[in-house]
């Protein structure tokens, strides 16, 4: 049960990091905010465990383990949430959060590709449910106010899909780096390490190709918007993700997780004022559903 209750933690932490994020990307670009979020919550993160006493836990981890984890967070964090922002920034967090939590079914796709695993018949029901969800919630405009609100839409949705296949190739990853630690502890230390990977590269990147815009412009007010999703998303959510993994298997953690856009729809309306139709409602529904029918066989 704890297991189960870890995973849902997890998605709750990343519905509500998104209605952070869709506030600060209002007036920053993704690239600079994932920036600003990714180095501001590693210094937390790291702080804490400095705080503890205990930096020296990133010493008692497996060098397969650190690889796999600076690798899952440069695909997930750096790659898949700078496109996640994208497609906020775009389409919203009612749309853009659902679609994106199509994961799952990529993780599937890796299994049948890479591991041979047979496609039953449920497999492929959950799938047409999966896809026809998604055809619903991209049916919308985006806004009555863009000048090409259907050229949006597509680019938006194009953003979210990508984001959901870097998040499933990140979560594979960051699955085996904790199956080869031994206790919470380690987890919390994978999860600092995919952190502090991405955080080192985006800095990098911004400070070298961004000069007029840079990250300094983002405003403090942002900036807290940012840190604050980010410490909720990747400190809390991908840690109770990592924690999850020692307790129960990937194929029940990973859909439990992926109930966001249930959390989300919500979200959009009370906290963001985004407009949700009944074609949404059942299309972010539909993609749930899916996904359950995809892991239960």
């Amino acid at each position: 049960m704890i297991g189960e209750l870890a995973a849902l933690g997890a998605a709750l932490c990343w519905t509500f990091s998104a209605v952070f994020y869709k506030r600060a990307l209002a007036s920053t670009h993704p690239i600079q905010a994932n920036t600003v979020r990714c180095v501001g919550t590693g210094l937390v993160l790291l702080a804490f465990l400095a705080v503890l006493g205990r930096v020296n836990v990133f010493t008692e981890l497996p060098k397969q383990a650190i690889g796999l984890a600076c690798i899952s967070g440069i695909v997930g964090l750096g790659l898949g949430d700078t496109l996640y922002m994208l497609s906020l920034k775009t389409i919203g967090v009612s749309r853009a959060v659902p679609i994106t939590c199509t994961y799952p079914l990529f993780n599937l796709l890796w299994a049948y590709l890479l591991a041979g695993e047979n496609i039953t018949l449920p497999m492929a029901a959950g799938a047409f449910i999966i896809v026809f969800g998604v055809w619903l919630l991209t049916g919308e405009k985006v806004d009555k106010n863009l000048k090409k609100p259907a050229e949006d839409g597509i680019r938006g949705t194009v953003f979210a899909l990508c984001t959901a296949m870097a998040w499933s190739i990140s979560i594979s990853m960051v699955n085996l780096a904790v199956k080869k630690t031994q206790n919470i502890e380690h987890a919390y230390a994978v999860n600092t390490i995919r952190l502090l990977a991405v955080a080192v590269l985006l800095l990098a990147y911004t400070l070298a190709s961004i000069r007029d815009t840079g990250f300094t412009k983002v405003g403090w007010r942002n900036a807290a918007f940012l840190l604050g999703g980010g410490l909720i998303a990747i400190g809390l959510g991908w840690f109770f993700l990592t924690f999850s993994f020692l307790l129960i298997p990937e194929s029940q953690a990973v859909p439990i997780s992926s109930t966001t856009p249930l959390f989300s729809t919500m979200a959009g309306v009370v906290m963001l004022r985004e407009k949700v139709t009944a074609k949404t409602v059942l299309g972010s529904v539909l993609v749930v559903v899916g996904i359950f029918i995809v892991f239960a066989v």
